[in-house]
C-alpha cells in the first residue's frame, strides 16, 4: 500500500509542478520567483527573515531572488527605519498585478477540484493536506 501512496504522491507533485511551470512560462519569473511573490501578496510586506523562513530558503537565496525581483519592478525593498539592519519587502503594483493573476489561476483550479470531487470530498481533500503541511 505505502509504494501504491508514494507513486500517488509523485504523480500529484509532478502534475502540481507542471501546472505551475505552465502558469509562469510566458512570464518574464521563474517559478521560485512566482512563489516568493505569492507569500508576499498572501502576507503583505514582510522582513526578509520572515520571509526566507516562509520561503523554506537562506537569507542569501532569498537576497538574490528579491534584488532580481526589484530590478524587474515586482518588489520594493525598504529599510526597517527602526532597525537598520533588517530590510522589508512589499509588492509593487506590477508584483501585485501578477499576484492577483496567480491567485485568479489557482482559484480556477480549486474550481476544477471541487467539480470533480464535489464540495465535501474537496472540502476533506483541503483539510488533509493542510493537516499534511503543519507535519512538515
Amino acid at each position: 500500500m505505502k509504494e501504491q501512496y508514494s507513486n500517488i504522491l509523485v504523480e500529484f507533485f509532478e502534475r502540481m509542478s507542471s501546472w505551475e511551470n505552465g502558469v509562469v512560462a510566458d512570464r518574464d519569473i521563474s517559478l521560485p520567483q512566482m512563489h516568493l511573490i505569492e507569500v508576499v501578496g498572501n502576507h503583505g510586506e514582510l522582513r526578509m527573515k520572515e520571509l526566507s523562513e516562509k520561503l523554506g530558503v537562506t537569507t542569501g537565496t532569498l537576497t538574490v531572488m528579491v534584488h532580481r525581483l526589484v530590478t524587474k519592478e515586482y518588489l520594493i525593498k525598504e529599510r526597517d527605519p527602526e532597525d537598520k539592519r533588517s530590510y522589508f519587502v512589499k509588492l509593487t503594483r506590477t508584483g501585485a498585478a501578477e499576484y492577483d493573476n496567480h491567485h485568479h489561476l489557482h482559484g480556477h483550479l480549486i474550481e476544477e477540484i471541487i467539480n470533480t470531487l464535489g464540495e465535501e470530498k474537496a472540502g476533506s481533500f483541503f483539510e488533509n493536506l493542510n493537516t499534511i503541511q503543519e507535519l512538515m
